[in-house]
């Protein structure tokens, strides 16, 4: 790591605000089984092949605001991602310790009580596919029919499946990931009726995913 990089990661780990939304989230997510991602403000649950996401946003000055949402990984990213938010919050800004303690011990229970709804959303792949095949279609949102295909196809509901990935395929593809997730979704409507290939197909993308973002690497079944 370069020296000005190694500086900055030092005084990021020793600042107040970092030191606080830990403490708070140690108390808050921990008990229920979210880990802090080394000694970052992102907290996230395993649920092999999705995760729950908890970050603890940094806003340009001191202070924090809440993301917490759902993440699939059959998406195959190097990165942590919200695919489906369950709740944003504002920046909560840091003047003084005794005066940002209780906002940060606030949005620690705020997240703790929407990673746990979220959890019981998604208790199994039905309730997930029920929900994203339900949910309002959003127009250029591509990656919500991907999801609602890939979720409906492993929960073996190919005719849902082929609607939604037809929907994506008839977007304009105007930039080089809507093209790659045309791509997939040509792929996956070829196999949707086919619950062991797509399960095969979604299987390889969680794992290698997971080896991209440091995850024990399983393999893990989507059941």
């Amino acid at each position: 790591m370069p020296a000005a990089q190694s500086i900055m990661q030092v005084m990021a780990d020793l600042s107040p605000v970092l030191r606080i939304i830990t403490s708070a989230a140690r108390e808050s997510l921990e008990p229920l089984g979210l880990a802090q991602r080394g000694r970052s403000r992102v907290w996230i649950d395993d649920h092999g092949w999705w995760l729950r996401v908890v970050e603890f946003t940094s806003p340009r000055i001191a202070g924090s605001g809440l993301y917490v949402g759902a993440m699939w990984l059959w998406h195959d990213v190097d990165h942590l991602a919200f695919h489906v938010d369950a709740v944003r919050v504002g920046s909560e800004l840091f003047r003084t310790e005794d005066q940002f303690t209780p906002l940060a011990l606030e949005l620690s229970r705020q997240a703790a009580a929407n990673a746990t709804a979220l959890r019981e959303k998604f208790s199994a792949l039905p309730d997930v596919a029920r929900y994203l095949t339900t949910r309002p279609v959003r127009r250029r949102f591509l990656w919500d029919s991907f999801d609602s295909g890939i979720a409906a196809a492993l929960a073996a509901d190919g005719d849902t499946a082929r609607d939604h990935f037809e929907r994506l395929l008839r977007e304009d593809a105007l930039a080089p990931w809507m093209v790659e997730a045309q791509e997939k979704a040509r792929e996956l409507h070829a196999i949707a009726a086919d619950h062991d290939a797509v399960t095969a197909w979604a299987t390889r993308a969680v794992n290698s995913c997971r080896s991209k973002l440091g995850l024990d690497p399983g393999p893990f079944g989507i059941n």
